[in-house]
């Protein structure tokens, strides 16, 4: 019996207000779309994920305050015993939404800022005033008590503004940074070229992110859709180790919150598929948000089944199957490359990351010209 999922993501709708030119999305509505489950669905969605385990159940769209019944959904997965957070963009958010949140049973918000400033924010969120507006839904629900992170797409507009986004955190009281590193699908797929940061630009925002948790513990720090982090993290502990440094286990890598996983806990590099999965507003499982093969369809399967029996997560499971310098990397059980860029990239969900400069034949980095 393979174990339960950590994080459950769940695309309440494809219906949002921005037009984010990275969407995972290729078609984008303005609306509510007939094809999301039905509040009913819903519910049985809830039940079957209650029935696995109890995963962090991440509320996501689109925009998920689109939905009319979100408070509705989120009381009763609350009540099924599933920690509950939502992702959104904030725009949406007043005093009075802020308190319907709360009252809902939501543990923890996350609002997206891709950049430090409006400029950049707003042209990547594609709305003039997105920007300010995230910001007064932020300090809406700070204001209610609500814990709320900031997540962050990181790409070539903003690869110089990590320390201004770091400040930002701190500006408006965020209880944590997450760093989610572009992946070339849906929508990304046509900006790939013009804003996919290089392998040794990864390389040195990784670094930069280890150094930061270091430096302040307080703020909790993840990288998404960057299992090599696992890497940086494992051989920069090991050199310091060497020279006599040790650290403290930073506050991002709690593994438990009374019992549940952690909101913002940190295992291993790529979870998808194995410690995480994402449900479309159509009800398909996907391995992640960012990898468009689906396992099954909770409107014809029990989520159980697709968790446990199908044939793409296991094989995902199985680091043996991994293949070019991730099958032969000796972190390869702690990273795995992220599958769905490799995917998005090659077509191949089991070849190597693309954007990693480790070499594990020299066991060293690829120089810059190598990778840019």
């Amino acid at each position: 019996m393979y174990p339960a999922p950590r994080l459950v993501f769940w695309e309440t709708t494809a219906g949002c207000n921005l037009k984010c030119i990275h969407c995972r999305r290729v078609t984008i509505a303005d609306q509510l779309t007939p094809q999301d489950l039905t509040t009913e669905e819903s519910f049985q969605l809830i039940d079957q994920i209650a029935a696995v385990g109890r995963p962090v159940f991440v509320l996501s769209g689109g925009e998920p305050l689109f939905r009319p019944d979100i408070y509705e959904i989120a009381r009763y997965a609350s009540d099924a015993g599933l920690p509950v957070a939502l992702a959104t963009n904030g725009t949406m958010i007043d005093d009075a939404v802020a308190q319907r949140i709360k009252d809902s049973g939501v543990r923890r918000v996350s609002i997206s800022f891709d950049g430090s400033d409006a400029a950049t924010h707003d042209m990547f969120r594609g709305l003039a005033g997105s920007f300010e507006a995230a910001k007064r839904g932020f300090k809406a629900l700070r204001d209610v008590g609500l814990p709320v992170q900031i997540n962050t797409t990181v790409a070539k507009h903003n690869e110089a503004q990590m320390e201004s986004m770091r400040s930002l955190a701190k500006e408006i009281d965020a209880v944590g940074l997450h760093l989610f590193l572009l992946v070339p699908v849906g929508c990304g797929v046509s900006i790939a070229e013009e804003q996919m940061i290089s392998a040794q630009e990864y390389e040195r925002i990784l670094n930069w992110l280890y150094d930061v948790e270091q430096q302040e513990p307080e703020l909790q720090l993840k990288a998404t859709c960057a299992p090599h982090y696992f890497r940086v993290m494992r051989t920069r502990r090991a050199e310091e180790r060497r020279n006599g440094v040790e650290h403290e286990l930073p506050a991002s890598h709690d593994r438990q919150v009374h019992g549940h996983p952690s909101m913002h806990a940190a295992t291993k590099g790529c979870l998808a598929g194995t410690g995480v999965c994402f449900v479309s507003h159509r009800g398909e499982i996907f391995p992640c948000g960012y990898f468009p093969v689906a396992a099954g369809n909770i409107r014809n399967e029990n989520f159980a089944d697709i968790w446990q029996d199908s044939p793409l997560f296991q094989q995902l499971r199985d680091p043996d199957q991994l293949e070019g310098k991730c099958g032969i990397c000796q972190f390869k059980n702690l990273c795995s490359g992220c599958r769905a860029r490799a995917y998005g990239t090659t077509g191949n969900y089991m070849a190597e990351e693309p954007f990693c400069a480790y070499d594990p034949q020299t066991r060293s980095l690829i120089s810059v010209d190598a990778v840019n």
